[in-house]
């Protein structure tokens, strides 16, 4: 009997019949993120459309964001930024597929996007003896093996996103240069020039910048409209307070910025940490774990909409009615318009995103 099933998956083999494993084999995960556990270890966590855990897969050091297959089970964890390493984690099955390392005088910034084929991974890297940004260019058909690296654009690339239906890949460089010999130190402070820049195989093909006056607010953190707008969420590195620090671009256009009022700016302290589009475009969530808020904007009208309170309130995503969040602390909940309904647990406390499957 063995034989014969031995011939007959081999059969099917031959003649490209077995299914290929797909998300549904590793429990349909809506979302990944990262988590710290009680003892100390470290956790890429599946999550359901329901927010309950599907799998916990352990992790050498702490997580920042991952980087979902299209079609496969597949996750790259990414350690927390300036970090050197990223792990290819099989989400059916737990076990490690492969592990990414940057090449000498290189580090990962914590983000990383597929194409839209599944066939290629590009990572955000910093070349920190030049100073300048890079895109490390992976093969996943062949092990995930590196097959080169193009230029970011700018300094600090951080986040990266694939726009809808296309390989046009859109990097905030935050402009912020780093050196592992100087820790987190921001370098450049002063001279800092954050952009947006677009890249279609490899080609700078735009490059969108922020007014002179907000040169030093770094652009960090991307979300992507269902029509190919960007959102982006950044972080202020001048004085006093940032009179934005929400924005929004399309290919061809000048940035739009959301200003708000010198109370709510304060309330963010500077920092955004998260940003997520809702499922029709028409509002972004923005979070800020130094403020302890969640903001709803109108992403037509470019006003603030709604403030929620949430400690450590980090991670968001958009699900089909309204977002899930989580949180430093533990919680993980949705908001659907009528305030967070959120449900705590001591066993995992949230890194900084959530991200959709």
């Amino acid at each position: 009997m063995q034989a014969n099933r031995r011939r007959f998956l081999g059969g099917l083999l031959a003649a490209g019949l077995v299914p290929k494993p797909t998300w549904a084999d590793a429990g349909g995960p809506a979302y990944l993120a990262a988590a710290a556990k009680p003892d100390g270890s470290f956790a890429l966590c599946g999550i359901g459309a329901a927010l309950d855990i599907i799998f916990e897969i352990p992790l050498p050091a702490r997580g920042h964001a991952a980087a979902a297959h299209p079609t496969r089970p597949q996750a790259v964890a990414f350690a927390r930024r300036p970090g050197t390493f990223a792990i290819v984690i099989d989400c059916a099955s737990g076990a490690v597929k492969a592990e990414l390392h940057s090449p000498q005088g290189r580090h990962f910034y914590g983000h990383g996007a597929f194409s839209q084929d599944g066939d290629w991974l590009f990572t955000t890297e910093n070349d920190f003896e030049l100073g300048r940004g890079r895109i490390g260019v992976w093969d996943v058909n062949k092990g995930y093996t590196r097959a080169g690296e193009v230029d970011s654009g700018g300094v600090g690339p951080h986040d990266i996103k694939r726009l809808p239906g296309s390989d046009i890949l859109v990097v905030a460089n935050g402009g912020i240069d780093t050196h592992p010999d100087s820790g987190r130190v921001k370098l450049n402070i002063a001279t800092m020039q954050p952009n947006l820049t677009y890249l279609d195989q490899g080609a700078i093909i735009e490059v969108a910048k922020l007014p002179a006056e907000m040169h030093k607010n770094s652009i960090r953190h991307l979300a992507i409209g269902p029509d190919g707008q960007v959102a982006f969420g950044m972080q202020w590195q001048g004085e006093g307070e940032a009179a934005a620090l929400v924005g929004l671009h399309r290919q061809g256009q000048a940035i739009d910025l959301i200003h708000l009022a010198e109370d709510q700016a304060r309330r963010l302290d500077g920092y955004i940490g998260s940003i997520a589009y809702s499922r029709n475009g028409k509002v972004i969530a923005v979070t800020s774990p130094r403020g302890g808020v969640l903001h709803l904007y109108d992403a037509e009208r470019l006003v603030l909409d709604q403030v929620y309170g949430m400690q450590d309130v980090c991670g968001v995503a958009a699900r089909d009615r309204g977002f899930a969040i989580t949180s430093g602390t533990g919680d993980i909940g949705s908001f659907a318009g009528q305030g967070p309904v959120l449900a705590h647990s001591d066993a995992l406390r949230w890194d900084n995103h959530l991200v959709e499957v």
